[in-house]
């Protein structure tokens, strides 16, 4: 980063040694940001005050006030400044309390400075993502949420894909809201101060697809009166979403392929090479691997698109989100229709928890938008929400045998496979993220998640 990054707000570096605040300071000069150094708390937030903060790199052991309590008290006062913990003496219980009370993550010293502009960019780009969700519940969108093991890896997919330009395959059942996600990956990524246009394939006649992709001549066939731009030129110098793009054609996947390839188009009739600069994201609701052996889907075509593959959970696999979701709506939708907020009660929460769900978070706003338009009652419970669905007692409640038992197992072995890691490495927290192949921040979460401290050993 290097204008982008000075133009959003500045590094802030917590260190009450000299050398350290140095070193890092001239690391953040190189990398084109802009950085602040500090030593003391106090000053820390005398900064954070005055100046917008991007990011905060804070060591624990501080004079005064000590790296955590500087942490919390920026995550309270400023929720949307990242901050990253340091420590030269960490602990599993040290790192797993930073990473609670807000941090994006907990790094040893001696610091690898590889791994902090990793760790960095990650950072900011989730923050921005936040950013970019709370913009969505402002103007009325509905926002990416969800607090489920699931939803966070995706979160944290999104923020690692979005700064790049790399191609996406967003793959996931209807309903999950793919093009939330599609539209979270242009606004945090190096297109977003370009267009965003999206083209539906399945939504469109197969005859006309071709026409709507690439444009066409005035005359090029009947019924076209005038020259028409299509999207992915009008998505030029930013994103094309293409929705359900396995109901492309094969004839039009095979001009598709030839385009982003060449990055060169030709409209519907025309003659003229036209250059374009832009990222495609894809989404599809079918299984393209089987449409390429029943030679539906071009293979060529696949790998083209299928440079970062981003599956969405559906919202049966969400464990805990339908609550946070389902209170959402009611507020939202409660304030469209100028009607007084509802609250659900625990049995009607649970009972719509016990649901599967087959048309995912679509299906549930719709559903919730019925329960605020159709009822005057402020406190409702599982007999009202059973009178307008009867559904949600019967037979599409959630498989309990075959998510309970396989869900249960599957949590088991990677509890066990967590525990003997980080027993093998020494309780040292970077080894055994190294050897599980994933990241100090997914290794903080999952010990969240199954209470592992070494202090339970």
């Amino acid at each position: 980063m290097t204008e982008t990054a000075r133009d959003e707000g500045a590094v802030l570096v917590v260190d009450d040694e000299a050398g350290v605040r140095s070193s890092l300071a001239g690391f953040l000069k190189d990398h084109g940001y802009e950085g602040i150094a500090v030593a003391s708390a106090a000053e820390a937030l005398k900064e954070l005050e005055t100046k917008y903060i991007l990011l905060a790199l804070i060591d624990v052991w501080l004079p005064g006030e000590d790296g955590i309590a500087l942490l919390e008290e920026t995550k309270t006062r400023w929720p949307d400044t990242a901050v990253i913990v340091m420590s030269g003496n960490a602990t599993i219980d040290l790192a797993v309390r930073a990473t609670k009370l807000g941090a994006y993550d907990f790094l040893e010293k001696p610091i690898d400075p590889e791994k902090l502009l990793i760790t960095m960019k990650r950072a900011i780009e989730m923050e921005r993502l936040r950013d970019e969700t709370s913009r969505l519940r402002a103007e009325g969108l509905t926002p990416i949420l969800g607090e489920s093991p699931s939803m966070r890896t995706l979160m944290e997919e999104i923020s690692r894909v979005a700064p790049s330009s790399a191609k996406v395959l967003i793959m996931g059942e209807n309903g999950t809201g793919k093009e939330l996600i599609a539209r979270a990956i242009h606004e945090s990524g190096p297109k977003r101060t370009g267009p965003y246009v999206k083209l539906n394939c399945a939504a469109i006649p197969k005859d006309l697809v071709e026409s709507e992709l690439f444009g066409h001549e005035k005359g090029a066939f009947t019924g076209a009166q005038a020259l028409k731009k299509g999207k992915l030129e009008l998505a030029n110098g930013g994103t094309l979403f293409l929705d359900e793009i396995g109901d492309m054609s094969l004839d039009t996947q095979a001009k598709f392929l030839r385009a982003i390839e060449t990055g060169e188009l030709e409209r519907v009739g025309g003659t003229r090479t036209i250059r374009f600069d832009t990222r495609i994201i894809a989404a599809t609701n079918k299984d393209l691997a089987k449409q390429i052996e029943g030679g539906d889907f071009r293979e060529d075509l696949y790998y083209r698109l299928n440079v970062v593959p981003i599956r969405v959970p559906p919202l049966r696999e969400r464990e805990g989100d339908i609550e946070l979701l389902a209170n959402h709506f009611v507020e939202v939708l409660s304030a469209e229709n100028g009607r007084p907020v509802k609250r659900l009660t625990k049995t009607a929460m649970a009972l719509l928890e016990s649901y599967r769900w087959p048309g995912n978070v679509r299906e549930l706003r719709n559903f919730m938008e019925r329960v605020v338009i159709m009822t005057d009652k402020e406190e409702l419970n599982e007999g009202d929400l059973l009178t307008l669905e009867p559904a949600l007692g019967a037979g599409a409640r959630r498989d309990d045998g075959a998510k309970g038992v396989l869900k249960s197992r599957l949590e088991d072995e990677e509890e066990r496979s967590v525990r003997e890691t980080l027993r093998a490495a020494g309780w040292n927290v970077s080894e055994a993220a190294r050897r599980l192949g994933i990241d100090r921040a997914s290794l903080h979460r999952k010990m969240r998640r199954y209470g592992i401290t070494r202090k339970k050993e």
